[in-house]
């Protein structure tokens, strides 16, 4: 997933779970924030959708806002 995300010119990714091979995601010209890192595949259950609205903790990311984020956190502006 984030090797496609890199060759569609996305700046990064936020994942609402864990990630694995973080050494390699560390390599991409990609930024990726995640709760944590995982050995364990994951699981494939479904397509996904497009512009619906993402609630993580007590944010809710939706189409057109803006998202920066560090080593310190996350801030979304909204659109």
């Amino acid at each position: 997933m984030a090797g496609a995300a890199e060759r569609n010119g996305w700046a990064g990714l936020i994942i609402n779970g864990s990630v694995r091979d973080s050494v390699a995601l560390g390599g991409l010209d990609l930024g990726v924030k995640a709760l944590g890192t995982v050995p364990r595949k994951s699981g494939k259950t479904g397509a996904g959708a497009v512009d619906e609205p993402v609630t993580i903790g007590d944010v809710t990311f939706r189409a057109g806002d803006t998202v920066h984020a560090d080593d310190d956190g996350v801030v979304v502006l909204r659109g």
